[in-house]
Order: C-alpha cells, then structure tokens, then sequence
C-alpha cells in the first residue's frame, strides 16, 4: 500500500510538472508573438511614423481636451521604434496649438537625442510648444499654408470678482503666504502679483527662445526678433529660417533618401496604429 501511495504521488507529481512546463512554454510563446505584433515595423517598413497631434500635456485624463499628447506617450513609442532593427528613422507629423512648457520640452529633446534620423512634417499647425517639438527634428518640412511658430508664454485667465459680485457671492481669502492664491479668478490681480507673474514668463519665454535657436542653429537674437507670440505661413518660416522646406510627404520621403543615404523607392512608412498607444 505504502509504494501504491508512492507511485501515486509521484505520478501527481510527474503530471503536475508537465502541466507547469506546459504552461511555461505557452506563456513565452504568447510572450514572443505579443513581442512581435507590437513592433513597430511588419518587415517592410523603415520609417516610423508618429502624429503629435493635439494639446501636450503633463498627463492624460484632463477634462477639456479630447487630442493629447504625453511625453510618456512619446517615450514609450520611441523605445520601442529604436529597439526595432527595421526602423532606420522617425518621421513626426506635427498637428499642435502647443500645450504645457515642461511636457513640451521634454518630448523635444527625446526626439533630439534619438540615435535615429527624426524629420517633421507640420501640416495645419505647429504653434508654441507643438513648434518647440517640431524644431527638435533633423530637417523640417512645414505646408505653405501651415499656421507656424507662436514663439512665446501665455498665463492669461478670465477675473470673476465682478461678475461674484453681481451675483452676491464674496471671496473669502485664506492663505498662508501672501502669493498662495496668485492668479485666482475670484479677485483682482494686485500690481506686485502681476510684476511678480511677468518676471517668471520673461524667463520661460526667454528659455523657449534658446532652446529654438539651439534646434534651428540660429542666433538667439534672430528667434528673439521673431518671438512675438504671432504664428505666421509656411512660406515666411521658411524665409525667416524656422522650416527648412515646404512640402510634405514626399519632400520628407526624399529627405531620408538624403540622410540614408538610400534611393527614394527603399524609403518605406510604417503607418501608425491607432490602436498602438493610447494617446
């Protein structure tokens, strides 16, 4: 009886084994074909195409805005196009009013210190730090009809005092420190506030000018010139330096036949799936 029981348990056993084996080899095989269906190319492709389309932000799940674009969004694109030995470049398509200063800045220099060739397409806009993004790029293609630039800071915001007041309402302020509630809607901005507000976007708006000058190669006082918060065509950014050429997909197609040194007929796109990432 006692080696019936033996022979029992070590066939249990014996099962068991071959069950968790079994189950080991299904999850790498299920692990490797995942690996496969998200890769960036499907073997054909070389150029990785990503869309910066709509509002840059710090994070999903802001109400109001229904395009936004992350920087972990981007990141996470990006490693896994630099993993992929079939990617040989990324072309961004860049449809952007801009969004927050860090977010931006932060998207702008993973696409400026990519090993890969990153080129930029601007299609109806690339404004403020949607342009910061596009600048960042290798070579950069905008249409004559592109809404281009917006180089500077914007902290404006609508004061309720009046309209509480219509309405009975009173604000009743307490704070420790007297700029905790700076910038709050419900009562009048006081001068030393405003000054206070405006020496930080002199020195936001003066870091976005380097840091375009850096991406362009140009003198900081030739962007300081153009940095008056005005967007302007394709056509004057190419003139004023701020584009390298008008066009759009295939201008960005012979570009990387440039870069890659390839002919025009080996520079495929691996179209972006939508259902990739979640934006």
């Amino acid at each position: 009886m006692q080696k019936s029981f033996l022979r029992e348990t070590a066939g249990a056993l014996m099962r068991a084994l071959v069950v968790v084996f079994t189950l080991v080899l299904i999850i790498i095989s299920i692990s490797a074909l995942y690996q496969a269906e998200i890769g960036v190319s499907d073997g054909e492709c070389t150029i990785a195409v990503l869309p910066i389309e709509g509002t840059i932000l710090p994070y999903n799940g802001l109400v109001g805005y229904e395009a936004v674009v992350t920087p972990e969004s981007i990141e996470s694109f990006m490693d896994l196009a630099e993993d992929d030995k079939n990617i040989e470049g990324v072309l961004i398509e860049v449809n952007s009013p801009g969004g927050t200063p860090v977010a931006s800045e932060r998207i702008a220099e993973r696409f400026r210190t990519s090993p890969l060739p990153v080129v930029g397409v601007i299609g109806d806009m690339g404004a403020s730090g949607g342009y910061m993004i596009a600048a960042a790029s290798d070579y950069l293609i905008a249409s004559p009809f592109s809404d281009i630039g917006s180089i500077g800071v914007n902290m404006s915001y609508v004061e309720e005092s009046e309209k509480n007041t219509e309405e009975g309402l009173t604000y009743v302020q307490l704070v420790t420190g007297k700029f905790k509630d700076i910038g709050s809607p419900n009562r009048p901005i006081t001068e030393e506030e405003r000054k206070l507000l405006q020496s930080d976007l002199d020195i936001l708006h003066e870091e976005f000018v380097e840091i375009v000058a850096e991406y362009r190669n140009m003198e900081v006082s030739d962007v300081q010139a153009l940095a008056n918060g005005s967007g302007m065509p394709g056509k004057r950014a190419l003139d004023a330096g701020l584009v390298d050429e008008l066009g759009g997909r295939q201008e960005a197609t012979l570009a990387f036949a440039r870069i890659l040194e390839k002919d025009a007929d080996d520079i495929v796109f691996c179209e972006y799936n939508r259902n990739f990432l979640t934006f």
